[in-house]
């Protein structure tokens, strides 16, 4: 579900490293454990365990962070006088377990769906940045999904950030040699980039750093390198050209050549049978792609490789079965390269690839549309393009489409068959011979549909 609604729209989440927990506490496979809410004397008595100083500080701290599991444990706990300020002062302190279990709890927090718990963590984020070049991996990596967390839930802990300095400090962490780190960075600046404030206030930041070209450098290397922080940096890459402020920025960066080169990698080296996975980096990377297309820039040029549509082709055979919303995602990015460029055009037809992208037509509805749609704009293109449109395109095919299901479908068709008409004549009599004229009569009574098919 968090997968379809990450590619349907913008999905801001949150995230836990709890991976030891079960296995602390005898949980299976980590498996969620319900943890009981505990009463306000025992969080108290939890919270003056923990400030004791005893020397099972760490012992009070895992227990601490066992009980924070619970929502309403840890409302009971930020309302406790002196408890953050008690948290921030083991976190800050010089002893790595301790360290390292208040972290722990910290995060725990910063994992709340309370708005008031994510307040209450607002004097730990300069800590959390400071401690981003830190000692440890395992450490590095629970600040940012910390950080992460505070970033969704509060726009408050996003005004906080920038002035200390987010930005150049994750500028500065995306050179780190480990996957994890760039993995949690990447989680970081997507929930960033997703703030309605993002626009205006987050994206020119992150383009005035070093932090698009290594993005662009991690998403291209992602089979060299790892996959999470591919998948995640091309997220952001995709957020960031959803602004609509990063063309210039990216054009300078070569990122139009980088990414269709991306895909002709991916496109080959992907097996039949293909890995779980794959299509959180590939659905990403076609639509940076496709939308960089849509811009204003005629960067269609740049990548006039025929190549790069048996790639799209081979990407939609290997996902078609397992990942079905893969064929819009490819047919958007058809559909701009098309739009523009007769080279595609020409391309697609003298490639034969005609009947394969025909075979998508009862996919769903929006296949349908744009599939059609890309006929019409190789249609489009003029009458030597139509005529070879009409030798290779079964004209019964697109009856189906003209059944008065969904306006839509049947509106892009009959553009298509005005082009068809209006470029190459021969094909409005091969149509009537097939019955056509039929078809057209049913929607002379439908308003939306009417004066185009009283046209045909």
């Amino acid at each position: 579900a968090l997968r379809k609604a990450r590619r349907q729209e913008q999905l801001v989440s949150k995230r836990l490293l709890r991976e030891d927990t079960a296995a602390e506490e005898g949980g299976q496979d980590g498996a969620e454990t319900v943890v009981d809410p505990l009463s306000e004397d025992e969080v108290l008595e939890l919270l003056r365990g923990v400030q004791r100083g005893s020397e099972d500080r760490r012992g009070s701290l895992s227990r601490l962070r066992w009980a924070l599991q619970n929502k309403e444990t840890q409302q009971k706990f930020v309302r406790l006088d002196g408890s953050i300020r008690t948290l921030i002062g083991l976190f800050t302190g010089s002893l790595a377990d301790v360290q390292m279990e208040a972290a722990r709890c910290l995060h725990e927090l910063s994992h709340s769906s309370d708005p008031a718990v994510a307040e209450a963590c607002l004097p730990v984020t300069s800590y959390l940045l400071t401690y981003l070049s830190g000692h440890s991996v395992e450490f590095t990596e629970l600040c940012l999904y910390t950080l992460g967390n505070l970033v969704v839930e509060s726009e408050a802990v996003r005004k906080q950030l920038l002035p200390q300095g987010i930005i150049p400090v994750l500028a500065s962490c995306i050179q780190s040699p480990h996957e994890a780190v760039l993995e949690g960075l990447g989680y970081v600046l997507s929930q960033l980039l997703q703030a309605k404030e993002a626009p205006a206030e987050i994206v020119p930041l992150v383009l005035d750093s070093v932090l698009p070209q290594h993005m662009l450098r991690l998403v291209c290397s992602s089979l060299k390198a790892g996959m999470g922080a591919a998948v995640e940096f091309a997220w952001c890459l995709h957020y960031i050209i959803c602004s609509h402020t990063a063309s210039a920025a990216l054009q300078a960066l070569g990122a139009v050549p980088a990414l269709s080169s991306l895909l002709l990698e991916l496109a080959s080296e992907i097996p039949q049978d293909v890995p779980e996975g794959l299509e959180l980096l590939v659905c990403p990377v076609l639509r940076c792609l496709s939308n960089l297309l849509a811009e204003e820039m005629g960067w269609g040029a740049q990548v006039q490789d025929e190549r790069l549509l048996i790639a799209l082709f081979l990407i939609l055979q290997r996902f078609l079965q397992q990942h079905p919303f893969m064929v819009q995602e490819c047919l958007w990015l058809l559909n701009n390269l098309t739009a523009d460029e007769p080279f595609f055009c020409s391309a697609l037809l003298s490639l034969d690839l005609l009947p394969a992208l025909l075979q998508l037509l009862p996919c769903s509805q929006m296949a349908t549309v744009l599939v059609l749609t890309v006929l019409c704009n190789i249609a489009e293109k003029g009458p030597r393009y139509c005529q070879e449109l009409h030798r290779q395109l079964a004209l019964p095919l697109l009856l189906p489409t003209l059944a008065p299901a969904d306006p839509e479908v049947v509106g892009q068709c009959l553009e298509l068959l005005h082009l068809l008409f209006l470029h190459w004549p021969e094909a409005a009599a091969d149509f009537v011979s097939q019955g056509g004229h039929r078809a057209l009569e049913q929607h002379l009574n439908t308003p939306e549909l009417q004066e185009q098919a009283q046209a045909l």
